[in-house]
Parts: C-alpha cells; structure tokens; sequence
C-alpha cells in the first residue's frame, strides 16, 4: 500500500459524482466498454487487475469491472479538479 507522508487521494464532491453518474447511466454498457479500452491505453496494469479480481470473484464480472471503472473515473475527474484549483489564478 502507498504510504507517503501528506499524500491523500482527492475528494470527490457530490458535483463531480452527480455528473460522472450522469454520463455513467446515460448508456452504461457504452461507457463501460469504452472505460475498457480507455484504461487499456491509459494504465493497463490496472486494466489486467480490474478484468482478474472481476473474473475471480463468485460476483457478476460485468458488475465489478464497472464498480471499478467508476471508481477510477471518479478519482481521475477529481484529481483534475484538483488540478484546477491549485492552477488557479486571476
């Protein structure tokens, strides 16, 4: 497990959450299958982990791929929000 000093991961505020489950739901199996890929290009270590603990669990893949491609979506579009608000200025 990470454990740097001062290191936290960013909040994801009921903003960001409303609109991420906004376009979630909108056409889920079109955004899952475009997270797959998307994750594919972007990190695919953590692509091969999301597809292994999905098929090794007595649970419906489909469902916890998505549990995961949503998380890492949420934490993704808060940490550019983050991004924004420390490269504020006026």
């Amino acid at each position: 497990m990470y454990n740097e000093e001062n290191y936290m991961l960013p909040i994801v505020s009921e903003e960001i959450a409303a609109e991420a489950f906004s376009e979630i739901f909108k056409d889920m199996p079109t955004w899952r299958k475009n997270m797959i890929h998307y994750i594919k290009d972007e990190n695919p270590e953590i692509n091969t982990a999301i597809i292994e603990a999905a098929n090794k669990t007595e649970l419906d893949p489909k469902a916890v791929a998505l549990g995961a491609y949503m998380a890492y979506n949420l934490i993704e579009l808060a940490m550019n929000e983050n991004d924004k608000l420390m490269n504020y200025t006026e």
